[in-house]
């Protein structure tokens, strides 16, 4: 006798029908989520996996969804790929990732590209300096909150305060920022956040790694013992990948850190508590940006009527703005004045 299909053994299973087994297993309909779990925990028990074709001629969508990171090299933009997939996939979704590999150019060929696999909507974090428009498909954009068009990002400004004021706690006056590009905006908000939380009182000084890789080379130095010389006594990078190359060239000139200057990240990477010293650092809630900006995807992709949209025709997510956390570890101290100092 030929077996029966997984689908109808399940529905005979829970005395309901094939339709709604269906609805409970694509996170659809009217079903109790009770029911709806007890029915998804029943088909991982017997190894049922959907058809994504059969999927796709039902509803003629892929079950698909794009996402385009700026640089896959860049240890950040993998953590945050990963808590989209995990999004999507309790979604009932599939995600295929394009490369921008660093230029706009390569932004656009990844976009292209995935347009061609037919996915249903699509997540970009946009190069910096870069839009993206005319996709013809649901877009979610993940940038920051000041960004023309954004879905849903860690609120960058207010980690920047959090930082800032973490350091006017620690009697830090006399502050260099460390920037990567003039043309982000995310990095825009973290400068005028960090501003901001250190005080009037502070003097500030700001740099650009991307200006000295322009005069200087990639590997160019920073130049941080002269700007310490002159009273700097926290260098506070806007990237845990400065941070560390800062914490380099500091070790690297026999300055203590914390004891003669501290040093302070962002984005609290993977190796981020690894390095010696611990590098203090802000921390986005990748996850919670993640399940954001799919929810209100998927929302435009099964119920456009329902769906919100920003000015710029991207989906508008319930909250456009996750806070950061403050994470402190031992690369930051008090500030020593003056006359403590060497």
């Amino acid at each position: 006798m030929k077996p029966k299909p997984k689908l109808t053994l399940l529905a005979e299973t829970f005395n309901v029908s094939v339709a709604t087994v269906s609805n409970a297993l694509s996170g659809k309909g009217r079903i109790s989520p009770d029911l709806a779990q007890r029915i998804r925990d029943k088909a991982r028990e017997i190894g049922y996996v959907p058809s994504s074709a059969g999927r796709a001629l039902r509803t003629g969508r892929s079950g698909v969804l794009g996402l385009v990171l700026p640089d896959i090299s860049n240890p950040l933009f993998p953590q945050i790929a990963q808590a989209i997939e995990q999004a999507a996939s309790t979604r009932g979704y599939g995600v295929l990732i394009g490369d921008a590999r660093g230029s706009s150019e390569g932004q656009s060929e990844a976009i292209s590209r995935l347009m061609e696999r037919g996915v249903d909507g699509m997540l970009v974090i946009p190069r910096r300096g870069t839009r993206v428009t005319d996709i013809r498909r649901p877009l979610a954009m993940i940038d920051s909150p000041s960004t023309p068009g954004n879905t849903v990002s860690a609120d960058h400004r207010d980690g920047g305060v959090k930082m800032g004021a973490y350091l006017a706690e620690l009697g830090h006056r006399h502050v260099l920022i460390v920037a990567m590009s003039s043309r982000s905006i995310v990095q825009a908000d973290r400068i005028e956040g960090v501003k901001q939380g250190l005080g009037e009182r502070a003097r500030v000084e700001l740099i650009f790694t991307d200006d000295i890789a322009e005069q200087d080379g990639s590997v160019g130095s920073l130049g941080l013992a002269d700007y310490i010389a002159r009273g700097v006594t926290a260098v506070a990078t806007l990237s845990d990948l400065t941070a560390l190359r800062a914490l380099t060239e500091l070790q690297g000139a026999g300055f203590s850190v914390p004891d003669r200057v501290s040093v302070t990240g962002f984005d609290d990477l993977i190796w981020s508590s690894a390095i010696t010293p611990g590098l203090t650092t802000m921390r986005a809630d990748m996850a919670e940006i993640g399940r954001l900006a799919v929810e209100a995807l998927v929302k435009s992709i099964e119920r456009p009527d329902q769906a919100e949209r920003t000015e710029s025709g991207t989906v508008k997510a319930k909250v456009d703005r996750v806070p950061m956390a403050l994470v402190i570890r031992s690369s930051s101290g008090e500030a020593r004045s003056a006359e403590t100092q060497p």
